[in-house]
Order: structure tokens, then sequence, then C-alpha cells
């Protein structure tokens, strides 16, 4: 399910901010790439959306059907090792935030 096409709330938004370094893009890359495809098989995943940049900042927001699923996702072993990597490597600063959206809409001009 892409992000466009949420349920109906209540579910939940890890809303993960970014700087990146200069170091190693290729590797940056296909491990992103690695774990949007994992993500996507995770129980209680709904989707996601992400931007970065010139200057390297990103916001990812994935979205979750539960905690549950959100703890699923974090415990995920190779999960774990590309956070390892990306504080090791990839990443000046970052932030993650977890918020419960309990309302949504979206308008498309036509």
């Amino acid at each position: 399910m892409s992000a466009q096409n949420l349920p109906n709330p209540p579910y939940y938004a890890v809303i993960f901010i970014n700087q990146r370094t200069e170091d190693d893009a290729e590797g940056y890359g296909m491990t992103a790439d690695r774990m949007v495809e994992l993500a996507q098989q995770q129980d209680g995943y709904l989707g996601i959306e992400s931007v970065r940049d010139d200057t390297g900042k990103g916001i990812t927001v994935s979205y979750w059907k539960d905690m549950d699923a959100i703890q699923y996702w974090k415990n995920d072993v190779e999960h774990q090792d590309a956070r390892a990597k990306g504080k090791l490597d990839w990443y000046q600063d970052y932030q993650l935030q977890i918020a419960k959206v309990e309302h949504g809409y979206r308008w498309i001009k036509n």
C-alpha cells in the first residue's frame, strides 16, 4: 500500500529526520532501497514517503498499523545492522519521532 492510500485512522507514523554525510553514497542508496523492500514485507506496514534536499537533509515517514508492528520492525536484525551502519558512516545526525494519526484527509486538484 502506498502512503497515498492510507487506511482510515488511527494508525502510526514514524518520522525519521536526518542529515547525511558525504560518505559511501552508493552503499547508502542500496541499503535504503533494501530497507524499503524489507519494511514492505513486515506485518502492519502501511506505506512510506521520503524526501531529501540538496544539502543532504532527509525526512522519511513510514506508516504502521500499530506500535507492535513498529517494535517488530525496530527489532528486525537486518534493520538493526543498517541503523548501526548509519550511525557509523551515513548520518551526521538524526532524530526519530512516533506519532499516532487520529485524523487525516487528502485533497487532489483535478
